[in-house]
C-alpha cells in the first residue's frame, strides 16, 4: 500500500469487482447488516413497474460464439474464482441443519449413520459445519474446480475416515466411479445447479439420482426468479431464459419453482416441498433495501416397489 495510505488503482479495482461479484452469489445472504426476517412462499416476489420495463428490453443475448467459449472453460472460471479468493469468499453455512431439519430426522433409528453427499461441496463452508455438528455422519463431498478440492482436503478438519472429497462435472462424470451406486441417503444441492447450463441439469440430476438410496432425499436451496442478483445484471450479461454470465466468466440460472419441479421429476424424484424464500436484506450504513429469493425445496427418490 502507498505511503499516504490511499489504496492504488489496482487494489480498488481489484475491490470492486470482489464486492460486485459479492452482491450476485447468496454470500451477502450470509453476511447482511439487518434482516427482517424471511417468508416461505407458493410465489415469486412482485416487480416494481421499473423492473418489468427493464425485462422487456432486455432481449439481446450474448454471442453464439462467447456462450460456446463460456461453456468450455466452465471449469476454468470456477478454478480461478477459487485461485482469486482461496477459502475467504464463503461464509461457513451454520444455517443448514436449521434450514433443512431432515438432515437430523431423516435416520431410521438414533445411532444410524448417516450417508451424505455435498454436490457442489466449494472449499467447504456447507461440509465442515456439518462434520461438528454430526458425529455420526459421513459425508462424499465432490466439486467442479479441482483447486476447491484440494483446499478441502487441505482443511484441518478433513479426515479421510469422515469424508470423501473429489472433482467430479456432475454432467458428464459418472458419481458412481467415487460414491457407491445406491448408498447415499441425502444429498445436499445448494447453490449449485444454478452454475449448470440449463441444457445439461437433468444430466447431473439423473446422475445424483444414480447414488441416492431409493425413499433417499435431496435438498435444494438456489436463486430464485426476481432474486435481487438477477435484477442487477447489466446489458450484454444475459446467455438465455434467465440464465446470466458474470464479469468474471461464472454463469447463474434463476428458478422458477415449475421449471425445477419439472426438472426434477424428469430424472426420477417425486416432489416433497418446493417453495420461494422471500428475504429482505436492509444495510441501514448505505440506505438500501435489498430483495432476495431463494428456492428451498425438498426431493425425494421413488422407493422401490414391494414384492408380492
Amino acid at each position: 500500500m502507498p505511503q499516504d495510505g490511499k489504496k492504488s488503482p489496482k487494489t480498488l479495482k481489484q475491490r470492486g469487482n470482489m464486492m460486485n461479484r459479492a452482491e450476485d452469489t447468496e454470500s451477502t445472504d450470509d453476511t447482511p447488516t439487518c434482516l427482517s426476517g424471511q417468508t416461505k412462499t407458493s410465489s415469486s416476489r412482485d416487480l416494481t413497474q421499473e423492473e418489468q420495463g427493464r425485462f422487456k428490453t432486455e432481449r439481446v443475448l450474448v454471442s453464439e460464439f462467447k456462450q460456446i467459449k463460456l461453456e468450455k472453460e466452465a471449469r476454468k472460471n470456477w478454478d480461478l474464482f477459487y485461485k482469486r479468493n482461496a477459502t475467504n469468499f464463503f461464509k461457513d453455512r451454520h444455517w443448514t441443519t436449521r434450514e433443512f431439519e431432515e438432515l437430523k430426522e431423516c435416520r431410521e433409528f438414533e445411532s444410524q449413520k448417516l450417508v451424505l453427499l455435498e454436490a457442489g461441496c466449494g472449499v467447504g463452508n456447507c461440509l465442515f459445519p456439518l462434520l461438528e455438528d454430526d458425529l455420526n455422519i459421513f459425508v462424499y463431498a465432490c466439486d467442479f474446480s479441482p483447486r476447491a478440492v484440494e483446499f478441502v482436503k487441505q482443511n484441518p478438519l478433513y479426515c479421510p475416515e469422515r469424508c470423501c472429497a473429489f472433482q467430479c462435472d456432475l454432467t458428464k462424470d459418472d458419481l458412481t466411479g467415487n460414491v457407491p451406486e445406491g448408498s447415499v441417503d441425502v444429498v445436499t444441492l445448494i447453490f449449485v445447479l444454478s452454475a449448470v447450463h440449463p441444457e445439461k441439469m437433468k444430466l447431473a440430476l439423473e446422475n445424483i439420482n444414480k447414488v441416492l438410496k431409493p425413499g433417499g432425499v435431496v435438498l435444494f436451496r438456489d436463486y430464485g426468479l426476481h432474486d435481487h442478483a438477477m435484477l442487477r445484471f447489466k446489458a450484454g450479461s444475459k446467455l438465455g431464459e434467465n440464465f446470466y454470465v458474470r464479469q468474471d466468466g461464472t454463469r447463474s440460472y434463476f428458478f422458477s419453482k415449475e421449471h425445477l419441479a419439472q426438472l426434477f421429476k424428469e430424472a426420477g424424484f417425486v416432489s416433497v416441498v418446493n417453495d420461494y424464500v422471500l428475504r429482505e436484506t436492509v444495510n441501514k450504513k448505505e440506505g438500501l433495501c435489498v430483495q432476495r429469493v431463494f428456492l428451498q425445496s425438498k426431493f425425494t427418490k421413488a422407493a422401490l416397489p414391494q414384492v408380492s
